[in-house]
């Protein structure tokens, strides 16, 4: 199994344990200060925001899964290992989801309990999927089709469409998708076009088998 994952990406060079811990503490900060910034955001009036904040609804864009799982891939991708990006995006969004629903309780003075499981949920599983999302920038053919279902995902929450018409859902989610590409990029223009394409191929055949989408 070792060499079979070894195939699909080479493990970096191990890093101090004092950096990795560093490294993770400083990940657990960064989850916590914008876990307590999105939902500061939710709390405010929209007309007492500052205009560039209220003419992109970024608002709404935090309370969304586009730009949570375009941080956790960047986390896992980045990460030095796979087993480095499950620890990494789980202590990510443990501290994003702690914050954000110790401040809706505390400070806000409500608490979503149905939200605040869906969210729960996804923090379980999150170490598996940054596990798998690590290996999708190596350069074997499995890596590339990981790439691919990665966008897929990401194409199907950045834009909705159907029988003669096809929109994107706002314009901070494009840059979200935008930025997936960029993060996923082959070595090539032309290997980094086939995966966008077939990604969006994907993305049409995923939304025949599952038609709703965490936008």
């Amino acid at each position: 199994m070792k060499n079979f994952l070894n195939a699909i990406r080479s493990a970096e060079d191990p890093i101090p344990l004092n950096k990795k811990i560093i490294n993770t503490v400083r990940i657990l900060f960064i989850g916590i200060v914008l876990g307590t910034f999105s939902k500061f955001l939710d709390t405010i009036p929209t007309n007492e925001l500052p205009f560039i904040f209220e003419f992109s609804d970024i608002r709404n864009f935090f309370g969304r899964f586009a730009i949570w799982l375009l941080i956790a891939l960047c986390i896992s991708i980045y990460s030095n290992s796979s087993i480095r990006a499950s620890i990494n995006v789980f202590v990510f969004f443990m501290g994003m989801v702690t914050s954000y629903y110790l401040y809706s309780k505390f400070v806000a003075g409500f608490f979503p309990r149905s939200y605040a499981m869906i969210w729960g949920a996804f923090t379980v599983i999150s170490p598996i999927l940054a596990f798998i999302c690590w290996y999708a920038t190596g350069k074997s053919k499995l890596a590339f089709v990981l790439s691919v279902m990665i966008l897929a995902v990401l194409f199907n929450i950045t834009f909705v469409y159907g029988s003669g018409y096809f929109e994107m859902r706002s314009i901070l989610k494009l840059v979200t998708f935008i930025c997936a590409v960029v993060f996923l990029k082959r070595t090539t223009i032309k290997d980094t076009m086939i995966m966008l394409v077939l990604s969006c191929c994907m993305a049409f055949a995923l939304d025949l088998i599952v038609p709703f989408h965490f936008g």
